[in-house]
């Protein structure tokens, strides 16, 4: 329990990455689709992680409590369309956003927004170095956005991009690496209010899945 937050920290026992290596070592002989090899993912697995979601909730509830909710630039006018839904793919249960991008009307983004704040307190997230996200897409440029109170405005975040691949694979987001959008700040992430997947910034077809996303140390 962390910060008033119903998650689930997970950290290295070595009993029990032998086992875990064991298991996916047999997964991947028997054919399993997963990622990678076994042992890497085992490796991302011990890592002393804090587990905001692995969408394995009902009606798009986190791991943490909070919902998914699916945003695109037409609260201000813009014309991108977008749809989320939960699926499971190659045997990942994960949060799949597609849409279709537009410039049109000073519009650009679609995205699926998660909010890190319980009983009006934002998230400390100062003991982690960032976000881990286990990803597959159609090998386009997407983001991750995070809002803190330092973010007033609507058009106010800090961004990290990752690009996608039609292979699920992890991503590491250094929070030294988040880029403040329209302010002039430093993340700090002692405030963490929102984090959000985002397709942005150009015309695109978008179509991006997230089957797993944490905080890593």
């Amino acid at each position: 329990m962390m910060t008033g937050m119903n998650t689930r920290l997970t950290r290295t026992v070595p009993s029990l990455l032998i086992a875990a290596l064991a298991g996916l070592a047999l997964m991947n002989a028997s054919g399993d689709p997963g990622f990678g090899s076994g042992a890497e993912e085992a490796a991302m697995q011990a890592t002393s992680t804090l587990l905001v979601d692995d969408f394995s909730g009902e009606q798009g509830t986190s791991a943490i409590g909070t919902e998914w909710r699916l945003f695109t630039d037409r609260v201000m006018g813009g014309v991108s369309d977008a749809t989320s839904s939960l699926e499971t793919i190659e045997g990942r249960r994960c949060l799949r956003l597609r849409g279709r991008v537009s410039l049109e009307n000073n519009g650009g983004f679609i995205q699926v927004a998660l909010p890190l704040t319980q009983g009006g307190r934002p998230f400390d997230a100062s003991e982690f170095k960032g976000v881990r996200a286990w990803v597959r897409g159609n090998g386009k440029t997407y983001h991750i956005h995070l809002r803190t109170a330092q973010t007033r405005l609507p058009w106010q975040y800090f961004s990290a991009a990752f690009d996608s691949t039609p292979i699920w694979r992890p991503v590491d987001l250094p929070f030294d690496g988040f880029k403040p959008e329209n302010l002039q700040a430093k993340l700090d992430t002692r405030g963490l209010e929102r984090i959000a997947v985002v397709a942005i910034g150009k015309e695109f077809e978008a179509d991006v899945a997230v089957s797993r996303l944490e905080f890593y140390r």
